[in-house]
């Protein structure tokens, strides 16, 4: 009980001890756990622990067993392995998400899906076919040749041409909205 109330208060001879530690093993201790950790910040905090542990158990470093600095190294690397098993142990933190960037209503997804799917129904039946291979289902052209029973060559060229009508018919309604809104 008295050794607990004697260690509630740093005495001069604690603080010299710590000071010296730290000029004299301190630099070897920050490198050792920046190369463990990868971060200088952390680093810091894992010396300032160590150092901290070496105030608390004083005793293990002036017995005279062993090295001080293998002492020293070793408490950090302790150190360091904990935080590493606290971290995994807890589930992965996600980053929040911030109010601002709200998504925007969905409604203009659903009118474009709508215009599409009724553009693709005026076209002819074998121009949709090669489009929805290629487009819908992601197929490369020979997959797409070989799903429908077709040549390659003729993927191709209806898709160009199934293209350019879907194109023409944009336009055309394209312009017809712009006389009606103008």
């Amino acid at each position: 009980m008295t050794r607990a109330l004697s260690r509630d208060r740093m005495t001069a001879s604690d603080e010299a001890l710590i000071r010296t530690l730290y000029e004299e093993h301190g630099r070897a201790l920050l490198a050792y756990a920046t190369r463990l950790t990868g971060d200088r910040a952390a680093a810091e905090d894992v010396v300032q622990e160590t150092l901290i542990r070496a105030w608390r158990h004083s005793e293990a470093l002036v017995s005279g067993k062993g090295s001080v600095r293998g002492w020293l190294l070793t408490v950090a690397r302790n150190i360091i392995t904990d935080r590493i098993r606290a971290r995994e142990a807890r589930p992965k933190e996600v980053a929040e998400t911030p109010i601002s960037a709200v998504e925007s209503d969905h409604a203009d997804s659903v009118v474009d899906s709508m215009v599409v799917m009724e553009a693709l129904d005026q076209l002819s039946g074998d121009h949709r076919d090669v489009l929805v291979e290629v487009y819908f289902r992601d197929r490369s052209v020979g997959e797409a040749a070989k799903a429908l029973g077709v040549p390659p060559g003729t993927v191709k060229s209806r898709s160009h041409y199934a293209l350019r009508a879907l194109r023409d018919m944009f336009r055309s309604r394209e312009v017809v909205l712009k006389e009606a809104a103008g």
